[in-house]
């Protein structure tokens, strides 16, 4: 087998340390070898607590070891342009969390500079890759809920008391669309295999929270099917996903996370039988960074280019300006 890819981290950000981190960790073909923040201390703390084995007092320093091939941004969204294609230029690929960009321009910009430098550039939509989403489209394909007739999906959760969050600067790319309706509008997107031709999105946006959308509603159209959601970081928290059908109903409890066993299972209902459908257990986190390492290694293409990351930003950016300006936005 051939060695694993060495991976840094540039930040320190709550989602690397909880989640994406110890994912790559679990990985058999990468590694998690360095990480950076402004402040050096807290770089080195993060390190210490986590096993990497070097820290990095800043971002410009883990981009100049020549030993690191890939580099995780988990930064605030205004900062994703900027330090990927200063990763790009440095030789790295890079996997950036999601939404890519703070719009569909700066998305192909991003996009541009990893090609230009012949570097991979993957944006961090984890859920994606857990192996039931192969098998809801199967469903969906194969009629075993007649013809598709509309998906509902939401993802909404209670963070409104930390003021000071990064999600609540507007200057930053804070606010819910951005944060988590990225989700349901990705999803939509992915099972349906195509694109929408309109949107439609009301929001609520808070003086407490630099004005940012704490709370969004909408409606994506995709032709005569569309996708009805909500999201929110000022309600309680839920996540599901139900595709309807002329002939039956999915349903998946949890769409967007799946960090037990058994978080992952969905339900069929058709023909007026509810069944359960288990699936494996798997790290989302994990296999993400294992796709983006086989097309590192040439061993598989990338299932999801940097292209379809501009397509979602071009519909968050509709997303936004509809909510901002209360009209239907066409695509």
């Amino acid at each position: 087998m051939s060695r694993k890819l060495k991976w840094g981290i540039l930040g320190c950000a709550s989602i690397a340390k909880r989640s994406v981190i110890p994912g790559i960790q679990s990985s058999e073909m990468n590694e998690v070898a360095a990480i950076a923040s402004r402040n050096k201390e807290k770089a080195q703390q993060t390190a210490d607590q986590l096993g990497i084995p070097k820290a990095y007092g800043s971002y410009e320093e883990l981009l100049e070891d020549p030993s690191i091939d890939v580099v995780y941004i988990p930064l605030p969204n205004h900062l994703h342009k900027e330090w990927t294609i200063r990763a790009a230029e440095a030789g790295k690929h890079i996997l950036c969390e999601k939404p890519l960009a703070l719009n569909a321009a700066e998305a192909e910009d991003m996009a541009a500079a990893a090609e230009a430098a012949g570097v991979h550039l993957l944006e961090a939509f984890m859920y994606r890759y857990h192996p039931r989403y192969d098998a809801i489209k199967d469903l969906m394909e194969s009629g075993a809920i007649g013809d598709i007739r509309g998906l509902r999906g939401v993802f909404t959760f209670n963070n409104a008391g930390d003021t000071a969050n990064v999600r609540y600067r507007k200057d930053w790319g804070g606010g819910s669309i951005y944060d988590v309706g990225c989700y349901p509008i990705h999803a939509a997107r992915l099972l349906l295999g195509k694109e929408p031709n309109a949107v439609t999105v009301n929001a609520f946006f808070s003086p407490e929270h630099d004005d940012v959308d704490m709370m969004a509603a909408g409606l994506i159209e995709f032709g005569d099917v569309s996708l009805s959601f909500d999201c929110g970081m000022w309600a309680a928290s839920r996540n599901p996903l139900e595709i309807l059908g002329t002939d039956g109903i999915i349903e998946i409890p949890s769409a967007f996370v799946t960090p037990t066993e058994g978080s992952g299972n969905f339900f069929i209902t058709a023909h007026g039988e509810r069944k359960e459908i288990h699936v494996q257990h798997v790290n989302a986190y994990t296999e993400q960074a294992d796709q983006l390492a086989r097309a590192i290694r040439n061993e598989a293409p990338l299932r999801f280019d940097v292209q379809d990351a501009v397509r979602n930003m071009k519909v968050i950016d509709a997303c936004l300006l509809s909510a901002r300006e209360h009209t239907r936005v066409v695509l």
